[in-house]
Formats: structure tokens, sequence, C-alpha cells
């Protein structure tokens, strides 16, 4: 971890004012912020831990939590929640053993709900990493789960 780190700040030397950026880069190799992550950011950039957590945490798209190897997002949209968005997601926490914005004990997935995919047309919709699976039912999401394993 700490070699990637370095790689990435590395290529910021000179720019304080990049912290997005650099978040963004460092969870892009990590695939999270790890604590240790977020102290060496704030001791590059010259400031403090609790800075760059207010950044980090005022933006949905950073993560604290080790994600797992697969991403498993359930839309729970209008259409989808019509269609039956909150039983594909209640089979999935179910067959997972995991809440929404948890990750399986061995890292092997990270459940989400979602908004909308704008795939409103092919309801309910689940996307695992990216891709779209749709039409889902109960017994489609133990069939995909299965495929990954």
């Amino acid at each position: 971890m700490k070699e990637q780190l370095a790689e990435v700040l590395d290529s910021y030397k000179g720019e304080r004012g990049a912290v997005i950026p650099i978040l963004q880069k460092v969870q892009e190799k990590l695939g999270y912020l790890p604590e240790e992550a977020v102290k060496e950011v704030a001791r590059f950039l010259r400031t403090s831990e609790s800075v760059i957590y207010g950044i980090a945490t005022f933006y949905a798209q950073f993560r604290f939590t080790r994600p797992g190897e697969h991403q498993l997002k359930v839309c729970l949209g209008t259409a989808c929640h019509v269609r039956g968005g909150e039983l594909i997601m209640d089979t999935a926490q179910r067959e997972l053993g995991v809440e929404p914005g948890g990750t399986t004990s061995d890292y092997k997935f990270s459940l989400e709900r979602v908004a909308c995919f704008g795939c409103c047309a092919l309801a309910p919709v689940a996307v695992i990493d990216k891709t779209v699976h749709s039409r889902m039912s109960p017994s489609k999401v133990k069939q995909l789960l299965d495929s990954y394993h």
C-alpha cells in the first residue's frame, strides 16, 4: 500500500490544492481510503487529518472501508421499486448476509442500494461490477451470486 500511495503523492508534488484528485487516485489504487492513507495525504498536503476527512466525507464517492471484490448494486428507483426492487434487495441481503453499505466477511461482495441506473424498462435491475442484470427475481439473484463463487 505504501508504494501505491507514494506513487500517487509523487505525481501531485507542488499541487497543494489537489485534495479531491489525490483522494480519487488513492481510492482508485487502493479501492478505498484507509486511515493510514488519509494520514499520509494530510501530511503530504501539510494539513490536518480532520480537514481531509471533512472533504472526503462530503462526497458520496469516497469509501472508508475495504470494498468487496465485486460490487452488487440494487436499484430501488421508482420503476424498480414498483416491480419488486425491495424483494431483490432483501434476497441479496439474505444471500450475502450483509446490509446495504456492507461487505461480506470474505470480501467477495459489497452490497449497495442505488436510486436509479436509468434502465427503467428493464426493471428490476441489479448491477454487478459494470454488468447490468435486468428483470431480476429472487431466483435470479441466487443464480447470479452463485456464478461468482
